[in-house]
């Protein structure tokens, strides 16, 4: 899937990144960054990670070059906690 040129400031998007090959298994590992985008220059995507839904992970920003992204595509957000 090629990488967008656009990406609008304050989507919700998934972007996937190749960490490389395991040494003990010896298969390809990837990660999963879910949250805002906060800029795109093409180059590097910056965003603002989503905290885990379950609290173990605060928000986060993460920069990220565009050489380690595999894929990105927008998802919904969160649906809003029921009070």
């Amino acid at each position: 899937m090629p990488i967008p040129r656009e990406i609008p400031t304050g989507a919700r998007i998934v972007a996937r990144v190749c960490e490389g090959v395991d040494p003990s298994d010896h298969r390809m590992k990837f990660r999963d960054y879910v949250g805002h985008v906060r800029s795109w220059d093409g180059h590097t995507l910056e965003m603002t990670r989503d905290a885990t839904a379950n609290g173990s992970r605060p928000e986060q920003r993460v920069t990220i070059d565009v050489d380690s992204i595999v894929t990105i595509k927008p998802v919904p957000e969160r649906p809003s906690a029921r009070p």
